[in-house]
């Protein structure tokens, strides 16, 4: 197993005693990242339990802007199979989705199942810029994506007229047999998820229309149902008391960094994410893929779920989680593995602390 301490490389023994001893200081560790398996996302929580962390995930702005809205005005919502197999048009809805395999998947095909089976898809952007050159309709977002949504809205509720580019969208999207919103929720945000649900909602008073929010490179997708069976919360919350309290706010790791609230961190990237600026400045250990010795303080290479092991993960086109066997099997160990070894240290040697005599 490859392991650094300090930027030397070390074995893994040596690595695991530094980071136990890490964390065995700590009065209010995090740990982030969590773009695992969900056998690794399980065992975070099981490890955050035992020593009192907070949780927070890579993906953590779009996973809350989507549970805001959701938590207020409800969703509906699709799968990228059915949008490739019904959808005759399609909003996208700013510049994210654009750079992503499911719009050029919806640019080569056409519906093959429903009422719109064999008709030409119409591909729409709102706020896209050069990124949506590929588009039938195209608006731009000036005041931002949020303002624009609620101005198409406004065009379908018969609020504004006139023959406008946001006229069009909206006359396409009523016109269409399966109407899809495709988004990226951390870059809409939370009022433009709340707006666009609101939209979907308003569109299917005369036709069919759901959202589609796309999935980025984290596994969040897959800790929010794990963190629902075993904290029955969301994903940010912390155990500092010993039991689960969920706070958006509080327990984002990024504010917490910058107030000085944290002393150790465990960044959990199993699965390729980008590494967040703040994990420099705090006492860490990674359990990563992609290792680097500089990356942390500690740094231990785990295997990469579907590529070096297997490992239930969230699925993007069947919108579920899946197991994915091994593509290169190697003997990295899984980063549950390792999270369980953690958890075993710090465990017995808080018991041995505990058992020592007082002075």
């Amino acid at each position: 197993m490859a392991a650094w301490v300090k930027g030397g490389a070390t074995d893994a023994d040596t690595a695991i005693g530094a980071a136990v001893s890490l964390l065995a200081k700590a009065r209010a560790p995090v740990i982030a990242g969590l773009s695992a398996d969900v056998a690794a996302i399980r065992a975070a929580y099981d490890l955050a339990g035992r020593i009192g962390a907070s949780i927070d995930t890579a993906g953590a702005v779009g996973t809350y802007a989507e549970l805001g809205a959701l938590s207020r005005v409800g969703a509906i919502t699709s799968t990228p199979a059915e949008a490739v197999g019904r959808a005759d048009a399609v909003l996208v809805v700013g510049a994210a989705p654009w750079r992503t395999a499911l719009v050029k998947r919806l640019s080569e095909t056409k519906p093959v199942r429903g009422r719109a089976a064999g008709a030409d898809r119409a591909l729409l952007a709102l706020g896209a810029g050069a990124d949506g050159a590929k588009a039938a309709s195209s608006y731009p977002a000036e005041d931002g994506l949020a303002e624009a949504v609620a101005e198409l809205r406004a065009y379908a509720k018969g609020h504004l007229a006139g023959d406008t580019p946001q006229a069009k969208l909206v006359a396409q999207l009523t016109a269409a047999q399966y109407g899809v919103l495709l988004y990226d929720p951390a870059e809409l945000g939370e009022l433009g998820v709340e707006m666009l649900q609101a939209f979907a909602m308003e569109l299917n008073e005369t036709t069919r229309c759901f959202t589609l929010a796309i999935s980025g490179p984290d596994q969040d997708r897959a800790v929010v149902p794990v963190a629902a069976w075993m904290t029955g919360q969301a994903p940010r919350s912390g155990f500092g008391r010993r039991v689960p309290e969920h706070d958006p706010w509080r327990f984002d790791v990024a504010r917490q960094v910058a107030a000085g609230e944290v002393d150790a961190v465990i960044w959990l990237a199993a699965l390729p994410v980008e590494r967040p600026d703040w994990l420099a400045s705090v006492p860490s250990v990674a359990l990563v893929a992609e290792a680097e010795a500089s990356l942390a303080d500690v740094v231990i290479a785990v295997g990469r779920p579907g590529r070096d092991l297997g490992g239930v993960l969230w699925n993007e086109q069947r919108a579920a989680l899946t197991y994915w066997p091994a593509s290169a099997p190697t003997d990295l160990p899984s980063a549950a593995s390792v999270l369980g070894t953690l958890r075993e240290r710090l465990v017995t040697a808080g018991a041995a602390s505990r058992s020592e005599p007082a002075c």
